[in-house]
């Protein structure tokens, strides 16, 4: 057996090697490498880019959503949508520990991954038979390897292991927004685009108590802002459809922009252009949607002479995943928009 590498080189099928989230076919055999470990798999969640692409590519027919899942995981060995470059990540059993394996993990702890399934080797081995293919989270008995790089934490007992999937697919955008708004004595006005959505409640959340002194929440409907307005999320909730630059923009500023801090939390492309007219001069915006164009945004930014920094939401902070828990915990409105998701989907 060769040596392994804890970024997962050694699963790489590809000819030159590239990364394992590059590849286009990952190594599943289920016998480790000395630092890795395997996971019993019982519930994938695809990422919100990647579902969305999915269902308007099958017209919202599930059997059809269900087919193309299969079919990219058994092509690709790991679950990457080839048109958003996108995956998600999952929930499950560890079954087996490498010897030399440096995750802290042990047999039987039930974990949630925190890296994406587009570098995850992975084999489904029951068809996905209980779903329906008409939602994000995904019932599923297979199995899945992880590196000795990757990261995953163990589901508190305390909450469903559904929720808990849900919260930290998500936790990288909240711990960044609290880490810029700490960081920048400007960051006293943020926008959240997208705020009654997973990543965009927990942002604004997370910029509440970082302590910045006005937060705007934008949605695209009456019926997301509602709920917005009743989470008590942010000071003030505007309607505007985010891929109109210049609704974008006019929304925001009437809230009390522009924003000094605007993270773009929604799973539809075309959003870059208002994303930067909201935000003030020297000010930062953060993408943390796998449908942003960030050639868009760079020229866009460059064209509207925006003196703007831009940042792309890697998912990865330290601390993120207990910070998000910490956040559900303790506030009643992200948890109400969480579990209101999860009984509606």
């Amino acid at each position: 057996m060769s040596l392994s590498d804890p970024t997962g080189l050694h699963r790489v099928v590809d000819r030159p090697v590239v990364l394992p989230q590059a590849a286009a076919r990952l190594d599943t055999r289920r016998e480790l490498w000395p630092d890795e470990v395997r996971v019993r798999v019982e519930r994938l969640n695809l990422d919100a880019a990647s579902f969305r692409q999915l269902e308007r590519a099958h017209g919202g027919v599930g059997e059809a959503i269900r087919a193309e899942v299969l079919e990219i995981v058994k092509a690709r060995g790991k679950m990457q949508n080839p048109e958003t470059g996108s995956g998600g990540m999952l929930v499950g059993t560890v079954e087996e520990v490498g010897p030399d394996s440096p995750l802290g993990l042990a047999v039987g702890d039930r974990i949630a991954t925190l890296v994406s399934l587009t570098l995850t080797p992975l084999v489904i081995e029951d068809g996905l038979e209980a779903w329906d293919g008409l939602s994000e989270q995904v019932p599923c008995d297979g199995y899945a390897v992880l590196f000795g790089r990757s990261i995953a934490a163990v589901i508190p007992e305390d909450l469903p292991a559904e929720l808990s999937l849900a919260v930290m697919d998500v936790c990288g955008a909240p711990a960044l927004t609290a880490r810029i708004v700490k960081d920048r004595e400007d960051a006293s006005t943020v926008a959240v685009i997208g705020g009654a959505g997973k990543s965009g409640s927990l942002s604004l959340a997370a910029a509440r108590d970082a302590g910045a002194r006005h937060t705007i929440g934008v949605v695209p409907h009456e019926a997301e802002a509602a709920l917005l307005r009743e989470s008590g999320l942010a000071d003030t909730v505007v309607i505007a459809d985010a891929r109109d630059p210049i609704a974008l923009r006019d929304a925001v500023l009437s809230a009390g922009g522009p924003a000094d801090l605007t993270v773009v939390c929604v799973d539809v492309p075309g959003c870059e252009g208002g994303a930067i007219l909201a935000t003030a001069p020297g000010g930062t915006v953060v993408f943390f949607s796998m449908a942003t164009s960030f050639a868009a945004a760079a020229l866009g930014a460059e064209g509207l002479a925006a003196d703007v920094t831009m940042l792309v939401g890697n998912g990865y902070v330290p601390g993120h995943a207990d910070y998000a828990m910490k956040l559900l915990r303790e506030n009643d409105g992200v948890r109400g928009l969480f579990e209101g998701r999860l009984v509606g989907a």
